[in-house]
């Protein structure tokens, strides 16, 4: 083993090997025998395609070039297509339009061009029909109107079926197409502070008639409403504190399936997120998660049962099932996440598709060691802390590692816990890495996450900040070569933390939140009120948007920082970042630079994310002052201190 300053480490985890061979997998359907799913990959510049597994276990790509499977509603997108009787209907990214492919055929257009968006597909076989979200932007001047429509298969027209709240998601129809369920919430809201569940009758005619709300409160998040096969419906609420799964009859009302102390829902961020699925009419398989570790689990209809199923997964998603077989996304802390099918009962598990074909040698791997820490107000706080790792290397005697803390986007998510090569890039440099779940994250109830209404900037911080500061007063990094590093609300938070703290060192900002006022005026209809529960209403408190966003502070900033940006990001637009980064320019603060064009709210293009992650690595070489083992593309940091390298961190 050589000893090597800590971040000179030689790694065989290059941001090659990373954007080169790593595709993200969601979005899982079936359809008969056939498996389909959704392929992101940053090798053809972040084209999404759909891919179907056949009962020939054959994998076939579905979508051809150029076609990019995408929607745009409330940006982040989601529920993009759906499948039936092998007939895709996909929404096209370029244009925004929903295409039809039969067996065999090419894609043809079913929508006509138009500003308006469609997400959540599905298919009414009965009137021969799609129902799904649709997103109108045709009035510029107003914020968009968003409604549930039906789109005929015949000709594409379009019927409005619901409309009267700000958002709606998750169209379903019971197995005859005769009930009609769905969700929605409103301005302020979140769907996770607020939403309801309704069902309504659908007539021969195809409109929904005899409207009711069956779930939801202002105090309640509800979450996947969905028929069982028997026709009865089923959804997720947090009314006791806790996502678990209800059912619902018009005559008996909602009785919960199974009651614990754990999560079997997640934030509504993305159209088509599915964490239970009917296996026939007499079970569900459920995923659920508690302390931020992601299980699988067994309901009997009948009994109320609940079996535990024993996976080596601890990241589980996009959960869909058939008679004897459940399929899922999943990852675990030494496997990256692939598509997988489970038998059941036997809960033997088959790897269908990796997301990568990397095979690492385990010396290379940081195991993540829980954290459950103090933080604010004798609150808990939690995180994933991975040690530097390389069998090849060690760190110089009395030396302690720098650490990297990662603050995850949201800031409602969460980080999981299984393999990630942007972390190991990192800990297999020599770095330690603390991924913090701070509070505002899920996974860990509801008054956990509703911890960070009204403290954004404060609450996050105080967790990003006493993690560090607890790995550094049991020696496990050195106090004094700290970083941070978030992207976009993670990057506000990574902001917040080095303009209000005197911790961190160093920061690396990705589409970063500078400038909350800025934010609540000019950014999409899903987030633009967001600001209310995180900050307070506005501009009735405009006093805290002000005191609590970095550009208005930037005297306060002395450490270095690094900003990467998309140019065509409509959720955090550049000026948040173009601004900051001149205000540090002008106030002789080393501060570097990195605009993409072609890119949004998150990089999807392998050479961005390529050019990103080695900038963030040369960026900290010339702060941390350690020399780079090999070849990395300079990056142009302005205020730069120019004394040499030392060799050594």
């Amino acid at each position: 083993m050589t000893t090597a300053a800590f971040g000179s480490w030689v790694s065989p985890i290059t941001s090659d090997l990373i954007t080169a061979s790593t595709i993200r997998i969601s979005q899982i359907q079936l359809d008969a025998d056939d498996v389909y799913w959704l392929e992101s990959r940053p090798f053809q510049k972040g084209r999404s395609a759909i891919v179907r597994r056949g009962a020939d276990a054959q994998i076939v790509d579905m979508t051809p070039e150029p076609y990019n499977v995408r929607t745009l509603v409330h940006e982040y997108g989601g529920g993009a297509y759906t499948v039936h009787e092998g007939t895709i209907y996909f929404c096209n990214y370029s244009d925004q339009r929903i295409y039809r492919q039969a067996p065999g055929c090419e894609p043809v257009p079913l929508t006509q061009p138009a500003s308006v968006r469609y997400a959540d597909l599905t298919v009414d076989p009965r009137h021969n029909r799609l129902v799904c979200v649709q997103e109108d932007h045709e009035l510029p001047e107003h914020e968009a109107l968003t409604t549930i429509v039906s789109i005929s298969l015949k000709d594409g027209r379009v019927d409005m079926l619901v409309a009267g709240n700000d958002f709606y998601a998750n169209p379903r129809l019971n197995p005859d197409s005769t009930m009609l369920s769905w969700m929605s919430w409103n301005h302020p809201n979140m769907p996770w502070d607020s939403s309801f569940v309704w069902v309504a009758n659908v007539g021969s005619d195809g409109f929904p008639a005899n409207i009711r709300r069956v779930a939801g409160s202002p105090t309640e998040s509800v979450f996947q409403p969905q028929w069982s096969p028997a026709g009865v419906l089923h959804y997720v609420s947090d009314r006791s504190g806790w996502w678990n799964i209800y059912r619902h009859c018009d005559y008996e009302g909602s009785t919960p399936l199974v009651e614990m102390d754990a999560e079997f829902g997640a934030p509504l961020w993305n159209f088509g997120f599915s964490t239970y699925a009917f296996d026939g009419k007499d079970s569900i398989v459920c995923a659920f998660c508690r302390q931020g570790i992601w299980q699988l689990g067994v309901i009997n209809l009948a009994d109320g049962a609940f079996r535990p199923l024993q996976t080596p997964y601890t990241d589980i998603s996009f959960v869909k099932a058939c008679p004897g077989k459940a399929f899922f996304c999943a990852g675990s802390p030494t496997d990256s996440t692939a598509l997988i099918e489970l038998k059941l009962p036997d809960s033997q598990c088959q790897v269908l598709r990796p997301s990568n074909d990397l095979k690492l040698d385990s010396g290379y791997l940081s195991s993540p060691r829980t954290l459950e820490f103090e933080s604010g107000q004798d609150k808990r706080a939690y995180a994933f802390f991975f040690p530097p790792a390389n069998k090849d290397f060690s760190g110089p005697a009395n030396c302690l590692p720098p650490l990297i803390v990662k603050s995850h986007g949201g800031p409602t998510g969460a980080k999981p816990n299984s393999l990630d090569l942007g972390v190991q890039y990192w800990t297999s440099r020599g770095f330690a890495v603390v991924d913090v779940n701070y509070g505002g994250s899920t996974g860990f109830g509801r008054d956990y996450r509703l911890r960070l209404n009204g403290a954004w900037g404060i609450v996050d911080v105080d967790d990003c900040v006493n993690a560090a500061l607890y790995l550094a007063e049991h020696k496990l990094v050195d106090r004094e070569k700290m970083a941070i590093t978030g992207g976009s609300a993670g990057g506000y938070t990574t902001l917040c933390a080095l303009t209000f703290r005197d911790v961190f060192r160093a920061g690396a900002s990705y589409y970063g939140v500078s400038d909350l006022e800025s934010l609540a005026t000019d950014t999409h209809k899903f987030e633009s009120r967001y600001g209310d529960q995180l900050v307070g209403p506005y501009p009735e408190r405009r006093d805290l948007y002000l005191e609590r966003s970095p550009i208005h502070h930037t005297d306060r900033l002395k450490c270095p920082v690094i900003f990467f940006q998309g140019l065509e990001d409509k959720v955090v637009p550049p000026d948040q970042s173009e601004k900051m980064v001149q205000a540090l320019k002008n106030a002789r603060v080393p501060v570097a630079y990195l605009a993409f064009a072609g890119e949004q709210h998150g990089f999807r293009k392998a050479e961005n994310i390529k050019r990103a992650l080695d900038a963030e690595l040369y960026f900290y070489s010339a702060i941390f002052k350690f020399t780079l083992p090999g070849a990395v593309e300079p990056v142009e940091i302005d205020n730069l201190d120019p004394s040499p390298l030392t060799g050594q961190l």
